[in-house]
């Protein structure tokens, strides 16, 4: 079971150096699944929503009147949190949701490691 979460970034297909180059695009929308409390700690990739993984299905269920404007199953969408574990989760739980373009970046330090910006 942990082997998932081996290298959480470069397994999901899209390495952390080509989300931070299509986020920058306009192409790949950030997602951030870590909790407030550690986002506020450490910031997080510029531009990036922050979801926190205790209320993501229900944030990102398109059928949910919860759901975060912007998403569309059709999106492009990386996800991270600190070491790629509940990214892997939310991954999957967005492609449960009919999601078709869906990466998981693996941690916030492989996000600022591939140069990615950071907001404070």
């Amino acid at each position: 079971m942990f082997s998932l979460f081996r290298n959480a970034g470069a397994a999901a297909g899209l390495s952390p150096r080509e989300a931070v180059e299509k986020a920058a695009a306009g192409d790949m929308i950030i997602i951030d699944v870590r909790d407030p409390m550690e986002v506020r700690m450490s910031g997080m990739a510029d531009g990036a929503m922050n979801i926190p993984l205790a209320a993501f299905q229900m944030r990102v269920d398109p059928r949910s009147p919860e759901c975060v404007e912007g998403l569309a199953t059709d999106k492009c969408i990386g996800v991270y949190c600190a070491s790629g574990a509940r990214s892997s989760m939310a991954k999957q739980m967005l492609e449960n949701l009919g999601y078709q373009d869906v990466h998981n970046i693996g941690g916030f330090g492989h996000w600022v490691q591939a140069g990615g910006p950071v907001a404070k």
